[in-house]
């Protein structure tokens, strides 16, 4: 394990780029080293090699881009069908449907009906007016986007890929067994039913994120809730299963990317879990998949993202859609900063499976009864390519 107490040590990398140019970049202390680009012939290109000694480094796609790579390392380029279909198509961004919950006190039942209605066709709501601060929505993304941008030594002291401590930095959770890397970098921090030692989160950002788990957590279970009575459940059944307890704040950083149309920021996956919430800045590039192709998630000042996991998909019975989604490498001169909370079941070993009271002669069950530790299990045991967890469970 990476000594926290020790220096970063200075070790020259090599990154190819293409059959004909390399990069050598070499870590250091102070500031971002220079680059070097010369002839040769790399046949043999070795994408394992490439990729351990990029994740060795500790200083992610940041720290790429603080060297001034203008070309894409071969092992971020995706195959030609990812590709071929990164444009949504015209206009798509009005399908994903705004909830003002400023009405629920008022309208409840038509604030239940429009979160019904979009969870169970496109799996993915905006929602605004939810009574969180938009001050600390902001102070939350600059922190996390302060942390990103903070010299590559301090955030190598938290670069590793497992969760020990409750806290990481990493650079493509699923790096060693994709297909391709994408245009990303992560601080993950576990938020319970264990939540990490505060003083194990990085400083810069402690306060912010803290602070935003705990108003995520009120406005999630309101949420759940109100998913719960649009499957005619009464508001308590689904939060009675404890469905916010376990959680993961990812901060997500995107920076521009100098080849966006060779690459993407995150692959094409539906999450695992029962619910996640998303608070993302004015960037753009999420985008969700519909019946009639990619729709953009266009940013909404204040609001907050949710989407249907797969877990809640398969409690219902199918009565809600987990949703692929993926967001497209940055081609803003801006970077892209994201804040999502992952809400899991807090007990790993409960049983799961679709509600009786949502199954029937009619409408039997579609999925097997299972543990959600062996349900994350099998999560983590493929990478995000797209392919649908909830196959492995079914009848």
């Amino acid at each position: 394990m990476f000594n926290l107490a020790s220096p970063l040590k200075s070790q020259p990398l090599l990154f190819p780029l293409t059959s004909k140019s390399t990069i050598i970049m070499t870590s250091s202390n102070t500031s971002p080293p220079p680059i070097t680009v010369f002839a040769s012939t790399t046949p043999d290109y070795d994408r394992a090699k490439a990729v351990k000694q990029f994740d060795e480094t500790k200083h992610g796609v940041k720290g790429l881009v603080d060297s001034g790579v203008q070309k894409l390392p071969p092992f971020f380029v995706h195959p030609p069908e990812t590709l071929s279909d990164l444009k949504p198509r015209p206009g798509s961004e009005s399908e994903v449907p705004t909830v003002d919950f400023s009405a629920v006190e008022t309208s409840r039942a038509a604030v239940v009906d429009q979160i019904r209605r979009a969870a169970s066709t496109i799996g993915f709501f905006q929602v605004i007016n939810h009574g969180i601060p938009p001050e600390l929505l902001e102070r939350t993304v600059a922190a996390m986007k302060k942390f990103h941008e903070q010299p590559a030594e301090e955030r190598a002291r938290v670069y590793r890929r497992e969760m020990g401590t409750g806290v990481s930095y990493i650079s493509n959770v699923d790096l060693y067994n994709s297909k391709a890397a994408s245009w990303r970098d992560t601080l993950q921090i576990r938020m319970g039913p264990i939540a990490a030692d505060p003083e194990e989160i990085p400083e810069v950002c402690r306060e912010e994120v803290r602070a935003w788990d705990k108003e995520a957590v009120r406005v999630g279970e309101l949420v759940i809730g109100l998913l719960s009575e649009g499957l005619g459940l009464g508001a308590e059944k689904l939060p009675e299963m404890g469905l916010v307890q376990g959680r993961v704040m990812v901060g997500h950083y995107y920076p521009p990317c100098p080849e966006p149309d060779l690459t993407v920021g995150l692959t094409s996956h539906a999450d695992p879990g029962a619910l996640t919430v998303v608070l993302q800045d004015h960037v753009g590039g999420l985008q969700v998949r519909s019946k009639d192709g990619w729709v953009d998630v266009k940013p909404v000042p204040g609001a907050l993202v949710f989407n249907i996991g797969d877990l809640l998909q398969i409690i219902s019975n199918e009565e809600y859609k987990s949703a692929d989604h993926r967001v497209l490498a940055n081609c803003s001169k801006d970077p892209r900063v994201s804040i999502a909370i992952f809400f899991n079941p807090g007990e790993r070993e409960k049983t799961f499976g679709p509600l009786p009271e949502l199954t029937s002669a009619e409408k039997p069950p579609l999925y097997r009864n299972f543990t959600f530790n062996e349900f994350m299990t099998r999560f983590f045991k493929k990478e995000l390519d797209g392919k649908s967890l909830t196959n492995f469970f079914r009848q």
